[in-house]
C-alpha cells in the first residue's frame, strides 16, 4: 500500500471510527474519471494495514462502485506494481455490513498466485 501521505488530501475524520492513524483511516474521494464525474456523491473509503494485510473498502450510498471506479481507488491506494484483489468468500464466511461496498485486499507477507497474463 502507498504511504498514507499520498492520499492525505482526501482524509477525513470518520463519524464513528475517529481520525485514524498511519495504519488506517477514512477518506472521501471524488469519483472523476477522464475528467468526468461518475457519481454525484464521493466514494467513502476506509483503509487499513495490519495482521499481514492491506485493505481498502469503497462504498457509495446508492450503488456498488463500477470497475473503472475501483481502478481509480486502487491506483490511489496501491503502488503501480502491487496487485490488489477482490475476494468472494465461502458463504459461511460472508459478511455484508453495507449493500454497496466493495473491498480490495493485498497480502503483505505472501506472494499469492496469479493466472498467466494471457488468461487475464
Amino acid at each position: 500500500m502507498r504511504n498514507p501521505d499520498c492520499f492525505s488530501k482526501y482524509r477525513k475524520i470518520h463519524p464513528q471510527l475517529g481520525p485514524g492513524d498511519n495504519e488506517g483511516g477514512y477518506c472521501v474521494i471524488p469519483l472523476v474519471i477522464d475528467g468526468k464525474i461518475t457519481h454525484q456523491m464521493a466514494a467513502n473509503v476506509i483503509f487499513s494495514t495490519g495482521d499481514g494485510w492491506d485493505h481498502v473498502s469503497i462504498s457509495l450510498p446508492d450503488r456498488c462502485p463500477t470497475w473503472e471506479e475501483m481502478i481509480l481507488i486502487k491506483d490511489i491506494f496501491f503502488k503501480e506494481d502491487e496487485i490488489a484483489i477482490e475476494y468472494h468468500p465461502a458463504k459461511s464466511r460472508y459478511v455484508n455490513n453495507h449493500p454497496f461496498c466493495l473491498h480490495l485486499w493485498r497480502p503483505q507477507l505472501v506472494k499469492f498466485p496469479i493466472p498467466p497474463q494471457w488468461m487475464v
